[in-house]
């Protein structure tokens, strides 16, 4: 009888705890809205902390209610619901704002989810929803310094990576299974991504150092994108075009140093290979960076507030470079099936024209024996080779002028680096 009960208390313990997270939460929310207005008047805040507390609590014990009695729950519910926009109602008169209102509301709901079996949903509704109204004045600072363009280029963003993303089949299609629509159109993500990334930073950093920012951030998702999106800039000829190709050469060196950790981490016996034929690759690059940011500096930065933006959605580029890379790909593919399952090596390196991640993970977990340390530091250097001179197409390519052709050069010296220890290795 003993163990009965001590197993029926032990029962309460999760609704107990979604009781108790209701509460937090509620009063979580609260110390943000009491905060906030800490200042007005007395009698004319529409809820502080204890209320949004117990409006947390409300929530909670109707989640709980529900499984018993729901019509129960629902009046619960609903009379709370009367009461906030009652309070709206009464506040409404001096000042127009539903921000209290619809946070009294969220309250409400996250306190029924942390007892309806969902709390890290309530939990992670109640925390987006205190940092959302914690950034009130970052946010609108933000919105009066944005332009019309600026708003449709968000637009058109949320477009193409939210509602057109989704929408395209994530399967292998075409000749050899060689293209993946989604991945594909990820592609058009991450350049006009990135590309809007690096005019925000430049508006906000300066021209010079909003480019490096967002290439050596950008290079740690796509090195590729970064890439195309900076070449797409330089396709203006009143941008720094050093500053770009610093930029170029720099997402270079992150993704080159990004991958000997990955390779020590994924495939150490590959590793003293592979950082060997890499490691030259990351010095030039590196050396390129500041030869180009030292050129940069004698051209005057474009002042912060003079930024303009042009068109940094454009997704003639993107869809430029997705046709190149299932061209690339197209033609990995082929050759893989020609080589056959013997050449493991080759196949590996040629697939780092896609993904270099992917190879490195491949060998990894590959048996061991099935290729030597050396082997494998070949192939995946490789592949990293592969990769940059992949690369270095995309400026020629999307610009089609001079700066096109110097932007690639970082690219290629790098490769060049790293080939010129491939005969000191073998011998």
């Amino acid at each position: 009888m003993s163990a009965l009960a001590a197993a029926e208390g032990l029962g309460q313990w999760p609704l107990l705890y979604g009781i108790g997270l209701s509460l937090g939460l509620g009063l979580l929310i609260g110390v943000q809205r009491g905060w906030t207005l800490r200042n007005e008047a007395e009698g004319s805040r529409f809820a502080g902390i204890r209320t949004f507390g117990l409006i947390g609590l409300t929530g909670g014990i109707a989640g709980a209610l529900e499984p018993i009695d729901r019509v129960a729950a629902i009046l619960l519910l609903a009379a709370t619901s009367f009461l906030i926009l009652l309070g709206y109602a009464r506040t409404a008169r001096r000042r127009v704002s539903g921000t209290a209102s619809l946070a009294s509301l969220i309250t409400l709901a996250c306190g029924f989810l942390a007892t309806s079996g969902q709390p890290q949903l309530a939990s992670i509704l109640a925390v987006t929803t205190t940092l959302l109204l914690t950034l009130r004045p970052q946010l609108h600072r933000w919105i009066e310094a944005m332009t019309e363009a600026e708003v449709s280029a968000i637009a058109r963003f949320a477009l193409i990576a939210i509602v057109i993303l989704p929408l395209l089949p994530d399967r292998a299609m075409g000749p050899y299974d060689a293209w993946n629509p989604r991945q594909l159109w990820l592609v058009v993500v991450f350049v006009s991504g990135f590309s809007f990334a690096g005019y925000a930073a430049a508006k906000r950093f300066g021209a010079t150092r909003g480019t490096l920012a967002m290439a050596a951030t950008g290079a740690m998702v796509s090195s590729t994108a970064v890439t195309a999106a900076l070449a797409t800039r330089l396709r203006d000829e009143t941008e720094n075009a050093s500053a770009l190709v610093a930029g170029i050469a720099a997402a270079s060196a992150v993704m080159l140093a990004r991958v000997v950790i990955l390779v020590a981490v994924l495939a150490p016996v590959a590793l003293a290979t592979a950082a060997l034929l890499i490691g030259p690759a990351v010095l030039v690059s590196l050396a390129a960076t500041i030869w180009c940011l030292v050129r940069a500096r004698r051209r005057p930065a474009t002042a912060a507030g003079a930024v303009k933006l042009r068109n940094p959605l454009n997704f003639v580029p993107a869809l430029g470079l997705i046709g190149l890379v299932m061209a690339m790909a197209l033609i990995a593919r082929w050759l893989m099936e020609r080589i056959g399952e013997g050449g493991t090596a080759v196949i590996l390196a040629l697939s780092g024209v896609a993904d270099v991640d992917a190879a490195i993970i491949t060998i990894g977990g590959l048996p061991p024996g099935t290729l030597d340390g050396q082997t494998a530091g070949i192939a995946l250097a490789a592949a990293v080779m592969a990769n940059t001179l992949f690369k270095a197409a995309i400026p020629p390519v999307l610009v089609r002028t001079r700066r096109g052709w110097i932007a690639a050069l970082p690219l290629v010296a790098s490769v060049a680096a790293g080939l010129a220890m491939l005969p000191w290795l073998l011998l």
